[in-house]
């Protein structure tokens, strides 16, 4: 398989935007030179290129992007342009459309950026769509799941080492009182899960285990 690599010499962002300007005029759209350019790009170059071509014409480009490609070539384009937060703003909104086959998106999302990402993440989908991350995933969930992930996406949550070793020993014995009661949904798991830190929580299900002889992914 062919690997995708920046060329030792990059022209300057200007003669790409011109390029890419060119690959849209007419009928159709020049493929070959669109991906020729930004898939051959990084994404400090890419980022410049999109400047200089609103600059220079007025217009962004992900929108042009998006109105002269199709289907998944459009997709594959798109995601590779966008920057980091603007491809999980992109992808969220998608998930979106489609919940019931998507929501692991949504979680992994919510799950795996540090705080400062999630930030970012909201910050660009509400530059994109004009509302925010927490009112589409609270409209498009429902139930226990909406419970869980409103307040995820809407963290932003201390990502230090540091941990509270009574705080953790506390919580662990209230995680151990829900869930022997099957109260998954309770609105104490949900405050501990959703504003915690990841050490603080590493911190809490070790002492689960240690205290109460099962992990806790387990006992769920």
């Amino acid at each position: 398989m062919a690997s995708l690599k920046v060329p030792a010499s990059v022209p300057p962002p200007h003669e790409d935007a011109e390029q890419l300007h060119k690959a849209f005029e007419g009928w159709g759209t020049n493929e070959g030179l669109t991906i020729s350019i930004l898939a051959h790009r990084n994404a400090a170059q890419r980022n410049l290129i999109r400047k200089v071509y609103a600059e220079a014409y007025g217009q962004d480009l992900l929108k042009d992007l998006d109105k002269e490609l199709s289907s998944d070539f459009e997709g594959a384009v798109l995601l590779w342009t966008l920057d980091p937060a603007e491809r999980d703003a992109y992808l969220a909104n998608e998930a979106t459309k489609r919940f019931t086959s998507s929501n692991w998106v949504l979680m992994e999302i919510a799950c795996t950026r540090s705080s400062h990402e999630l930030f970012k993440v909201r910050q660009a989908y509400h530059a994109r769509y004009k509302k925010s991350l927490e009112e589409d995933v609270a409209y498009h969930t429902t139930g226990d799941f909406r419970k869980l992930l409103v307040p995820l996406v809407s963290a932003f949550r201390y990502e230090g080492e540091e941990v509270n070793t009574i705080l953790a020993k506390s919580e662990a014995k209230i995680l151990h009182e829900k869930i022997s009661a099957k109260a998954y949904s309770d609105e104490e798991i949900i405050r501990i899960l959703t504003t915690r830190s990841k050490a603080q929580l590493n911190a809490t299900l070790n002492h689960y285990n240690n205290a109460f002889g099962n992990a806790i992914n387990k006992v769920l």
